[in-house]
């Protein structure tokens, strides 16, 4: 287990931040870290980087205790805040190298080594620009640059996509699944949930810091699925059909939004022609007709209630 939190809890006086957090993330998985703002994802992120310590409960990294064996992780980590750094005068490649410095890479190998992050970032056409001039986008490029200096084995990335345009978070999206291809373990929190979707194979839902589910996006999309339930639009009389719809026994329930019937289906029903057949028979003209999707953003929404701290 590369990443563990066991009873994991952080008390600012009245303020629990975190509540007895159990987490496990195996080697080489994209986790997703999702929840409201004021969760707890951040008050997680940060300590497992060392930078907080737990009031109680105990977080491992590479089988690393956090707080008593932080030296041995700090080498093995690399941690991406949701803001830019400091040194925004200097160049790009003088911002990598001074960074690549402390961590004792020099010479002809920090040479190397910087200008793989910069192709693999995405960079190199930007080496000689002064990072203050870089776009957001650019400058969170420039930030899982740094973090790649000393090779990582984990990733910890805060809200890596806030704030970036369109393109460039289409960028950032496929810069982080080259580097799970490579191997890396990532811990990704993230609002934008559509994303971590194309991303994570596991997610974990944080609310009021209670871990509210971790486990396959797969398995969190049938949690949150309320039965079979279709999308029904008709071309007039839409009351009628719905009172209609209400006496056929294979329908639970049927409500009425934004010009669609909201059809649900009873469990035990699997053959949905029927429905249909009967609006058909009682001449109802069917404008449209679509079974409901469940993504990650409506369980997201289904399973938590939206309170913060």
């Amino acid at each position: 287990m590369i990443i563990q939190t066991i009873n994991l809890t952080k008390r600012y006086g009245k303020l629990v931040a975190l509540n007895n957090l159990s987490l496990e993330i195996e080697e080489g998985e994209c986790f997703g870290y999702i929840g409201p703002n004021g969760a707890g994802k951040t008050t997680t992120i940060r300590i497992l980087s060392t930078l907080l310590q737990p009031t109680w409960g105990e977080a491992r990294v590479c089988g690393h205790v956090v707080g008593y064996e932080s030296r041995k992780i700090r080498p093995l980590i690399g941690y991406v805040p949701d803001y830019f750094g400091a040194y925004e005068d200097m160049v790009v490649q003088e911002y990598l190298e001074f960074f690549a410095s402390s961590y004792n890479i020099t010479g002809k190998q920090r040479n190397r080594v910087v200008g793989d992050v910069l192709e693999l970032t995405d960079l190199s056409y930007k080496k000689d620009a002064i990072v203050d001039s870089l776009s957001r986008g650019m400058k969170q490029r420039l930030s899982i640059a740094r973090v790649l200096l000393h090779d990582p084995k984990v990733l910890l990335l805060d809200e890596p996509a806030s704030g970036l345009d369109p393109r460039a978070r289409i960028e950032m999206r496929e810069l982080l699944k080259e580097l799970h291809r490579m191997g890396k373990t990532i811990l990704i929190s993230s609002h934008i949930l559509p994303e971590l979707a194309d991303l994570c194979s596991t997610v974990g839902i944080l609310e009021r810091g209670e871990l509210l589910f971790h486990g396959p996006i797969h398995d969190i999309i049938r949690q949150a699925r309320l039965g079979t339930r279709f999308h029904v639009r008709v071309v007039d009389q839409q009351p009628l059909a719905a009172e209609l719809l209400t006496r056929h026994p294979g329908v639970k329930k049927v409500e009425q939004e934004d010009g669609y019937l909201l059809v649900e289906m009873a469990d035990d029903v699997h053959d949905f022609s029927a429905m249909v057949e009967m609006l058909i028979q009682n001449r109802f003209k069917i404008r449209e007709i679509k079974e409901e999707e469940v993504d990650l953003e409506t369980a997201f929404m289904r399973l938590t209630k939206g309170i913060v701290q």
